[in-house]
Parts: structure tokens; C-alpha cells; sequence
């Protein structure tokens, strides 16, 4: 694919053109203002539902922990999430896809309002997070964005009879504690994603990241998100946008070695071996680690 920068005044698809080299995210510059975490009914529900069924599966009584959430309106809440405490410049993104910079405990997002989905979704990974995380059980519970106005988000109903999964970027297998794993399951974390793909293919993706942590000698951030080619396909009344591609992007800080893997959203598609960071770049257009660009590891990456 072409990469075309310019999306129209009023956008309802990107523009871009096909060729045999690339794909791309059209993307540019100057941002919406980031909103802030403010807790709604419904989202206290959810996650006191998430915790108290955590709760109830680990210690066999209905006991809940409160639950703490970042606030802020950028990503300096939660600047230790990225590579030398730098984040994403949310002023980079092309303002027609109404970014918002959004934090959680063990994760950060780069939300478009347009897509009502995420367009990055970055982790900092140790092994002693991932260790505390095997331990953790799965809540399920999942519930729309209280930070996102009506409207900005997606909504449970959209997904509903879809045909698609609600696909974590941020696994809730690499949340270490009810709380974090609570936060996982916010609709803002999640891409409408084809269901072979999130439960076998994409899963086995995130487990052997997951293994590569383990015997890691350092923390290592990972940059997972959607692809959009073409005018976009949509689900439920808010107009969720469903990803032609997945991206998963895997920095680790103490060799300075860096891959990728890109993957079409379908049922069918394989993993193959991973990509350089140059190679990324130009594919998806996101320019994630900056300076920190990294090594392809050549071998392979696991």
C-alpha cells in the first residue's frame, strides 16, 4: 500500500492507494486534546463485577478490593510504560482520528475516536510481571470506556452478533493482579478481531512474547494494534472499525534488538517470521521507538 497522508475534512474512510510494496496507516499530525479517567456508574460496576468474581475464584467468598485507576489527560500519568519514560506524542496523530491518550496500570493507549478503537496499545513487560500474571484468572467482564463520551467509544451492543471477538491488544494474561486485570477488559483495550485468529493464532503470538519475557534480562516493551487498508468494514451502531491487519512490535530494552509481526485479520492467515524495525516502519507507518530503533534479531525472534 501507498502511504497517503492527508485524510479528508470530513473523514468516513482513509484514503489509501494500493500498491505491491506496502501497507499503511494513514497518519499525520496535530492532536485532540487527551481526556481524562473519570470512573461512570456502569464502568464501577464492571469492574467491581470483575473483582469480585476474581475474588470469589481465588479465596471462595465475594469479598472486592477497591479499584484504583489513573488519571491524568496525557500519557505522563503513565510515562513508565515506555522506552527511557518517553511516550507517544499524541500531537503526531493526524487530529481527523480524534486521538486520546489513555493510561492504565500495566498499559497504555492510543485511542481513536474515529475507529472507535485503539491505534497502539504499548506494555512494559518484566519477568516478574509475567511470573505474578500466571497466576491471575480471566474476569470476562467486559465494559465500554468510561473516560470516552457516548458516541467516541465502542459499546458492548456493537459487538454483539457481530462474528467477532472483543481481541485484547493488552492480554489479560499479561495483567499481574485483579485490578490490572480488570482494566484489560475496557472495550478500549480491544479490536474487533476474527475469532480463529484471536483465540489460536494471535494467542499463540502473544504466548510465545510472553516466553521471551521469562528469560528476558531486562524489561521489554511491546507495541500491539490494528491496520487499516482500504475504506473500512464496520460493526454495531456506533461504527466500530473492524482491522484488516494486527501489529505486534516487540522492543527489548537490554540487547536493543527489535521485531514485528504484522498479520492480516482472517481466520486463515500464518504466522511467518518476523520483520526488522526499518521494515515495520515502512509497512505500517508508525514509528514507534524512535532513537531506539533496535536490531532485528535475524535468527528469530523466540
Amino acid at each position: 500500500m501507498k502511504y497517503v497522508s492527508n485524510l479528508t475534512s470530513t473523514p468516513t474512510f482513509l484514503k489509501c492507494v494500493a500498491s505491491s510494496a506496502t501497507l499503511a496507516v494513514c497518519l499525520a499530525s496535530v492532536s485532540l486534546p487527551a481526556q481524562a479517567w473519570s470512573v461512570g456508574t456502569l464502568a464501577e460496576q464492571a469492574l467491581s463485577a470483575g473483582l469480585a468474581k476474581h475474588e470469589k475464584a481465588r479465596s471462595g467468598h465475594g469479598d472486592t478490593a477497591p479499584v484504583s485507576l489513573p488519571a491524568g489527560r496525557n500519557f505522563s500519568a503513565c510515562t513508565q510504560l515506555f522506552p527511557g519514560k518517553v511516550p507517544l506524542d499524541v500531537r503526531s496523530v493526524n487530529a481527523d482520528w480524534k486521538p486520546t491518550a489513555l493510561c492504565a496500570n500495566h498499559y497504555a493507549v492510543l485511542y481513536s475516536a474515529l475507529s472507535k478503537s485503539p491505534l497502539v496499545v504499548v506494555e512494559r513487560l518484566s519477568r516478574a510481571q509475567i511470573s505474578d500474571a500466571g497466576d491471575e484468572q480471566r474476569t470476562n467482564e467486559f465494559y465500554p470506556d468510561p473516560r470516552l463520551p457516548a458516541g467516541a467509544r465502542a459499546e458492548l451492543a456493537d459487538f454483539a452478533g457481530s462474528g467477532f471477538d472483543r481481541g485484547h491488544m493488552s492480554p489479560a494474561a499479561d495483567q499481574p493482579d485483579a485490578t490490572s486485570m480488570a482494566q484489560s477488559f475496557v472495550l478500549s483495550n480491544m479490536v474487533a478481531q476474527d475469532p480463529t485468529n484471536n483465540r489460536k493464532i494471535w494467542s499463540k503470538i502473544e504466548k510465545d512474547v510472553r516466553k521471551f519475557v521469562r528469560r528476558a534480562q531486562g524489561d521489554v516493551f511491546v507495541y500491539s494494534g490494528p491496520m487499516f487498508v482500504g475504506q473500512p468494514r464496520t460493526i454495531g451502531r456506533n461504527k466500530v472499525w473492524v482491522p484488516t491487519h494486527l501489529f505486534k512490535l516487540v522492543y527489548d530494552e537490554a540487547s536493543g534488538r527489535s521485531w514485528a509481526y504484522i498479520l492480516p485479520n482472517t481466520a486463515d492467515a500464518r504466522i511467518e517470521a518476523p520483520m526488522d524495525y526499518p521494515s515495520f516502519v515502512k509497512r505500517t507507518g508508525w514509528s514507534l521507538l524512535g532513537a531506539a530503533g533496535g536490531q532485528h534479531r535475524a535468527e528469530g525472534a523466540f
